[in-house]
């Protein structure tokens, strides 16, 4: 069910990420913990850690309270 939920969340962000040629795929999520990996031009962005923290993971937590914390893989 969480696992649904995450991925809803991350179809609602990716337009944003793959408007500067970047994805993100869901990896895994266990414990409240979601792993994602960047794809594209954000894989190797210096802005990466600011896209999962400030963006990925504060979206997740606002939209699912059971999100501890967002980890790039």
């Amino acid at each position: 069910m969480i696992l649904e939920k995450v991925e809803e969340c991350l179809d609602e962000i990716r337009p944003n990420l793959q408007a500067d040629g970047g994805d993100v795929e869901l990896v895994e999520v266990k414990d409240g913990v979601v792993k994602v990996k960047l794809k594209g031009t954000c894989a190797g962005c210096i802005f990466s850690q600011i896209t999962i923290k400030s963006g990925i993971e504060r979206y997740l937590k606002e939209k699912i309270p059971e999100i501890v914390k967002v980890e790039s893989v």
